[in-house]
Parts: structure tokens; sequence; C-alpha cells
């Protein structure tokens, strides 16, 4: 597939959601379920994504949807699919979730699913904060970002959970952007014809809650590619490859500045911190090109 105008047309996400406007995590949905078609089951644990759906009895969702405590998405997913399987259907079981019920509160449910090598798809779509609670810091925020729980900016760096997910040797995982609607479908894709856990990490900016005006979360999605704060990328069997719009990105990367100034939440970090930021950036990039050559 060479062109966004052969997704399918088939929507799965109807045009009423009580998403945000500008609403990117939603845009990604949208593109994950074109791939992972009809006999697909959501587990969404209590996120942004728990909210947009609408309400009991009704739904914007053209499929079935699993609502779950905040802690037990992986651990749900795991019995479902394990029930799936053992009636011989292969039905796509695939957990939708933010960064904090990925990357703080489901993280040992996620773990435990993985180390059983449970038949589903993890994704994570990461607006670095609880978005649906009124945009708390979470262990996803980046340095320097305001959060209404870090009115002076968080002051601890992003957790890796790329690192830790790899940890557990996915068959495959990656990254991806709501800014790159086609590389998020190929990768869907991929990985649901794997067998075993695989894990989709997918930036999505906020626009209320990283303080820019809605029309630019594209915009923003691609400052992000375009600077190496998102590096987009996947790694199959334990070989990483960057992908498209990265490989360009990392031969010159562009200074973070222009990303950092077009959010409102990091209007309070000083040149010290955009210099830690820009110079996290720079080892991260570093670290996968030697990753992706094979030197590490």
């Amino acid at each position: 597939m060479s062109s966004i105008s052969e997704i399918p047309k088939e929507e799965y996400l109807k045009p009423c959601t009580a998403a945000c406007a500008g609403c990117s995590s939603s845009l990604c949905l949208r593109y994950v379920l074109k791939a992972a078609g009809p006999d697909t089951v959501l587990v969404i644990p209590a996120c942004c994504t728990s909210v947009i759906q609408g309400m009991y009895p009704n739904t914007s969702f053209n499929v079935p949807v699993y609502n779950i405590a905040f802690a037990a998405a992986a651990a749900c997913a795991s019995g479902m699919s394990k029930a799936f399987r053992s009636e011989g259907k292969q039905t796509n079981v695939i957990v939708y979730a933010g960064d904090g019920g990925t990357v703080d509160i489901g993280i040992q449910s996620l773990s435990g699913a993985f180390e059983r090598g449970t038949d589903f798809l993890y994704i994570c779509y990461d607006n670095e904060a609880y978005g649906n609670t009124g945009m708390q810091r979470s262990g996803a925020t980046p340095l320097g970002a305001l959060t209404t729980t870090t009115p002076v900016g968080k002051s601890e760096f992003k957790k890796d959970l790329d690192l830790i997910v790899a940890a557990h040797n996915p068959p495959y995982m990656a990254t991806a952007s709501s800014a790159y609607p086609l590389d998020l479908y190929r990768k869907v894709k991929k990985a649901l014809s794997i067998r075993g856990p695989k894990f989709i990490h997918i930036m999505a900016p906020c626009p209320p809650g990283w303080r820019y005006d809605s029309e630019k979360t594209i915009e923003i999605g691609k400052l992000a590619v375009k600077t190496g704060m998102w590096v987009l990328w996947e790694r199959e069997y334990g070989t990483l490859s960057v992908s498209g719009p990265s490989k360009t990105a990392m031969k010159k990367p562009q200074p973070i500045d222009e990303y950092i100034g077009a959010q409102g939440r990091f209007k309070t970090a000083t040149p010290a911190i955009v210099a830690e930021l820009q110079q996290a950036v720079e080892r991260n990039i570093d670290r996968i090109r030697k990753e992706e050559e094979g030197i590490c």
C-alpha cells in the first residue's frame, strides 16, 4: 500500500464521538480499526477513549468494546484472547489505552500478559499526561512540561516505556504518530498478522492538554518527528528498522525549539531544560541508529 487513498473506506469509528476538537487519539483509533476490520474487540481501560465512545446504550464505535478498570486492561485481554483461541476464533483482541493506564497504573498487567505470550495487540496512545481526569502528570510526561500537578513544569524525564516493553522480547513492537496515518495503518496490519504479544506506541498530541490551537494537531505531530522528539521505528523479532519519515529526519533533525515553542505546556521551560531535552533527543537518536546498524 503506497497511498492513503488505498485504505479501506469502511468506518468503525462514527463521527458522533465526544472527542475534543483536534483529538489525535480518536484519529489514530479510526485508522487502527480500519486496519483491524470488523472481527475485532477493543479492551479499553479508564482513559479518554472510555469517554468519547458515548454514553450507554449508545456508542460511536462499530465494534464490540469492553470497558475495564484502569489497571486490568492487559489481564482482561489475556483471558479474552485465550477464550477466543480455545474456540478456534482469530478475533483481533486490541487493548487501546492511554499512557496513564499503560506507563503507570496498568504496567503490571501489561508485563504479565507479555510474559505469558498472550496473542493480542496492545496500543498505547500517548498524550503524555492523565488527559481524561484533568491533565495531571504521568510517568510519560516529559521534562519541563506543565500539568495541573506540575504547575511550574515536571522535574523528571519521561519514562522509557519502549525499553521496558522491549525487555519482554515481543515478536513485534513499533512506534507511530497520528501525523502519519499510513505508517500507523501499515504497522497495525503487520502486528495483527503475527501471533503473540504485540505493542504499538503512538504519539497522540492533545490540544487542551498541550495548550495549542486544535487545528495544529498534525503540525505538532510532524514537528515531533522532524526534531527527533519522537522517532518512528519497528522492531520485528528483535531487528529494528527506522520508518520512512524518521529515516529522513534522523539524517539532520531540526532543533527542538520550534516543537517546544508551539506548545503552551512548555512556557516555563528554561533554556537549561530545553538544552537537556535536546541532549536527550540526540542520545536517543544515536542509540536507535546504532541498534539499526547492529552496533549495539
